[in-house]
């Protein structure tokens, strides 16, 4: 046993003990690190020195073979041994083994602030601030060590990164009461914290507070509200950036175009260009980022941010293999836009990709890429594996509760999302408002009308969160969908709230999808009025018309269109095939192999209409045959993507396709069958919701 080694009752439950009895036995093969004799034994400092290149290297097993020396020297146990077993817990975090380190830092007779510092820094490096926040009250309860500025910085840092902006108040009082604030990247930590978590003019009353501000203290403020999305309150800062006259450095004049890119205000960005000429940056022809020679992290992923703000996710990615061809390595912040751009492409095989090299670069643990990798595979249409990252997520903040409940929303599985829910309210994690979004839109897709009344109109008050136009629309969702429409036209016409294009769209789908022809015209009418140039409308209301044979109205609609400019949004669908995405347009004839394409769909279709297909030719242009009729149909996009998918995969491996639009009817009926007769799971992601094929039915049970 561990006796012979004089170790203290409490340390032998320790799971790293039996590894280190191991490292003891192979002691003679360490010449390196263990000189003989063994009276000739490294002292304590080298010792120690080792082992902060051992933390630095990931050198696990030489670390653990100096713990085992140390054992050995009964030199890790006692209240002098402090120095030596801070070290150790600096290692073992360094090499990922947190549950180890917090074992031997609890192990210790005393505890210094260092050593309360060690464990903090290594839980917040590893993603896990709501730990390091538990740890702080541990210690001021404790009253073992008094807080000192890295504790400072480290605990607003680690409320910054969970969003926590009430235990960061909390905190700033706390370290007030110890005279912290005096320190400048304490203030600077504290600055950033304001601003990036409430988006309040906090951050720059305490700018105005402070008897002088340097660079450091504009830029934490300006990113921070750039991270939060407050514009007008970063516009704010960088003016007074410009009154003080300071030099600028690099991370400034990301912010600031950042910041421009936000705004979309060109006039602004060129002004901040001018001055970045002026102070001597290399840039030219409006061209900052192909002129500027020295490529850092922080510049890489501030452009790749800005992309990703604009919409413009290929050309994040494309700034990444830019990165990996100079050799720029990424950091957690350049992993989550990655992983965000693919999940807005819903790129799942990139996505797989990318996974892999977030586990190989040790980012995995990070809350933030944790986050981005559940909401990747919740948007490219794995639900599983969402749930995977998901349940392998040591700490978990809002941002990765609602992730995951708004995509099971998405996905059509509303239990799972409000059973999501629960767990979160058990957790202890407090719902705001895009927690209600999803679980509201969670309803609305299964029809869980009592329940969705219960949420909005008594759980929504109980935590306080305020009902917004979003929320709304879901209630209007919830009730039309369920066929209530006499009451949600009442809730519609005294709610104290604007309807936007969304809730009427809402609104005339529903009456669409439950037949209600006669509403939805109305309906339709109105909304035209109030939103003239919206396409989605006019399209729902020709549907309309041609599924009650009207065809007059049809041609009404087709021509109010016309005069007034207003161009129906192409159909568009995807599909990603090993590294490649192909696209297809509606009756396309650009893909290299489109005759082949074209021949599949026919051989397809003719295979399941036996299984009972018909091809809905009822809402189809009535002005031409109805051969011609069925060939319209036969070639929407959506059908082009499913059946490259049946020619270019293993058989019976799952299909995932995207479509820039809501998906039509006889699409959705002909893929039902498709799935039954190729005996693969197809999912589809249309502008709605997910849509799981599978043995000739859909998740979304035909109502959507």
């Amino acid at each position: 046993g561990f006796g012979d080694f004089g170790i203290r009752s409490n340390f032998g439950a320790m799971s790293v003990l039996p590894i280190l009895e191991r490292r003891v036995v192979k002691l003679n093969k360490l010449t390196s690190l263990l000189p003989k004799p063994v009276e000739a034994l490294p002292r304590v400092d080298h010792l120690c020195a080792h082992l902060k290149v051992c933390a630095k290297s990931s050198y696990l097993r030489t670390g653990e073979s100096i713990h085992a020396h140390l054992i050995i020297r009964n030199q890790s146990s006692r209240a002098e041994d402090a120095w030596q077993i801070t070290s150790l817990i600096n290692l073992y975090m360094k090499c990922g083994k947190t549950v180890r380190a917090h074992k031997l830092f609890d192990s210790m007779p005393e505890r210094s602030v260092v050593s309360w510092c060690s464990l903090m820094k290594g839980y917040q490096d590893s993603g896990f601030d709501f730990e390091v926040l538990k740890l702080f009250k541990s210690m001021v309860f404790s009253g073992e060590s008094q807080p000192n500025e890295f504790v400072a910085t480290i605990v607003f840092k680690s409320c910054s990164n969970s969003g926590r902006i009430e235990e960061g108040k909390q905190c700033h009082g706390c370290f007030l009461k110890h005279g912290l604030m005096s320190h400048e990247y304490v203030r600077n930590t504290l600055l950033y914290m304001y601003s990036s978590c409430s988006g309040t003019r906090e951050a720059i009353k305490i700018l105005d507070d402070l008897p002088c501000c340097d660079l450091l203290a504009f830029n934490s403020a300006l990113s921070g509200y750039l991270e939060h999305g407050a514009l007008d309150e970063g516009l704010d800062v960088l003016r007074r950036m410009a009154e003080e006259d300071l030099v600028w450095d690099d991370f400034t004049c990301m912010s600031s175009l950042k910041l421009c890119s936000s705004l979309r205000d060109l006039e602004l960005a060129r002004q901040i260009h001018s001055r970045m000429v002026r102070l001597g940056f290399d840039c030219h022809d409006d061209r900052v980022y192909n002129g500027t020679k020295t490529l850092n992290i922080v510049l890489n992923t501030s452009i790749m941010d800005a992309y990703f703000q604009n919409k413009s996710y290929e050309e994040a990615l494309n700034l990444f293999a830019k990165m990996e061809n100079k050799e720029v390595p990424p950091n957690e912040f350049t992993f989550a836009v990655l992983l965000n751009s693919t999940a807005e492409l819903s790129l799942l095989r990139q996505g797989d990709l990318l996974h892999g090299l977030v586990v190989k670069s040790g980012f995995r643990n990070h809350v933030m890429v944790g986050n981005a990798l559940v909401n990747m595979y919740a948007k490219s249409g794995s639900i599983e594996d969402a749930w995977k990252a998901f349940s392998g997520m040591a700490f978990r903040d809002i941002v990765t509760w609602n992730t995951m409940i708004c995509g099971f929303s998405h996905h059509g599985l509303g239990t799972e999302a409000l059973e999501a829910f629960e767990e979160m309210m058990s957790a202890g994690e407090f719902p705001n408002r895009i927690t209600f979004i999803g679980v509201l839109q969670a309803c609305s897709h299964m029809g869980f009308v009592e329940q969705g009344h219960y949420y909005f109109n008594h759980l929504m008050k109980q935590f306080g969160v305020e009902p917004d136009l979003q929320h709304y629309t879901c209630v209007v969702g919830l009730l039309s969908k369920a066929g209530l429409f006499e009451d949600a036209e009442y809730f519609m016409r005294t709610a104290p709230i604007g309807w936007d294009v969304v809730a009427w769209r809402a609104l005339l789908n529903a009456c669409y999808v439950r037949r209600n022809y006669s509403l939805g015209k109305k309906v339709a009418e109105y909304a035209i009025e109030m939103h003239p140039n919206d396409s989605g409308i006019y399209i729902l209301l020709s549907n309309i018309h041609a599924k009650s044979k009207e065809w007059d109205g049809v041609a009404r609609v087709r021509s109010l269109m016309k005069e007034r400019r207003v161009k129906k949004e192409p159909g568009v669908s995807w599909i990603g095939i090993r590294n490649k995405t192909h696209v297809f347009l509606s009756e396309d004839n650009q893909h290299a192999e489109i005759v082949l394409i074209y021949a599949k769909v026919k051989e397809v279709l003719a295979k399941i209409r036996p299984l009972g297909y018909a091809p809905d030719v009822a809402g189809a242009y009535h002005d031409v045959d109805e051969e011609q009729r069925e060939n319209n149909l036969s070639y929407h996009s959506e059908k082009l993507a499913v059946a490259y998918g049946l020619m270019k995969t293993p058989e019976k491996s799952p299909l995932y396709v995207t479509k820039n639009v809501r998906i039509c009817d006889d699409c959705h009926s002909a893929i039902k069958l498709i799935s039954r007769l190729s005996d693969r799971l197809i999912v589809v992601r249309d502008s709605n919701r997910f849509h799981h094929f599978q043995d000739g039915h859909c998740s979304c049970c035909d109502y959507w």
